[in-house]
């Protein structure tokens, strides 16, 4: 009897997964199919910082089309990630405790908002300053590809918004007692020395300027990160 009551809690699980993969899958595509849409006016947005979509050409017949499903694909995922992320974790949240569900619930809007924050931080800040300096280097008269263009701002724009996620990643990183703010603030310099490293290999152009554009935004978020990674353990300081 217990043997087939527990076979029947394993089916109940798959079931479960099941629909929060069905759920996942539909808000995937009802993103895509609405990214579709509106993709045009996503392309010309996303081309502002060069110009418009007139400043650039395409050389294969097929470039025009697969850019446009490129960026379709890439923005519904993006808008639908928090939903696909939120399906994922009602699956294990059953097993969780009421506070564990509560750190969860309010991770998923914070690393939205982060990711958003460096989206945006690239888009009106870095690329203005990152186009013109390669478009103008060495003088030579430059008409990007249709493809090389949004191959090169999306990629960017995704890694920036990675990094902007480094302060909830240090907090889980907190959470579960491998890393502690003390630890992070003893170390504030190697850290100054890993961001530049890693300003160097996020910026495209590589100058001093651009690395500085970005180092900044990444330091404050370093200090942030201390600031989360002590809010993670708060309750443990405040009884020492």
């Amino acid at each position: 009897m217990s043997d087939s009551l527990k076979t029947m809690n394993i089916w109940e699980h798959v079931k479960e997964l099941r629909k929060r993969l069905l759920l996942a899958v539909a808000g995937l595509l009802v993103c895509v199919l609405i990214s579709f849409i509106f993709c045009s006016s996503l392309m010309e947005f996303l081309a502002k910082p060069i110009g418009g979509l007139s400043k650039l050409q395409s050389i294969e017949v097929t470039e025009n089309m697969s850019v446009f499903m490129k960026v379709s694909l890439l923005s519904g995922v993006i808008i639908a990630l928090p939903w696909v992320l939120y399906q994922l974790l009602a699956f294990v949240m059953p097993g969780l405790t009421k506070n564990e569900r509560r750190w969860i619930l309010l991770a998923i809007p914070i690393a939205s908002i982060l990711f958003i924050g460096g989206v945006s931080f690239t888009y009106v800040v870095m690329l203005p300053v990152a186009i013109p300096f390669l478009m103008e280097f060495l003088g030579v008269t430059t008409i990007p590809r249709l493809a090389n263009y949004f191959t090169f701002i999306t990629n960017l724009m995704f890694w920036v918004g990675v990094a902007f996620e480094s302060p909830l990643v240090v907090f889980v990183l907190a959470k579960l007692k491998l890393i502690t703010w003390k630890a992070l603030l003893k170390q504030w310099k190697i850290a100054i020395v890993v961001i530049a490293i890693l300003a160097a290999v996020i910026t495209p152009t590589g100058d001093p300027i651009n690395m500085s554009i970005l180092m900044l935004p990444l330091l404050f978020l370093y200090f942030l990160s201390i600031a989360f990674a002590w809010l993670a353990r708060r309750k443990e300081i405040m009884v020492e």
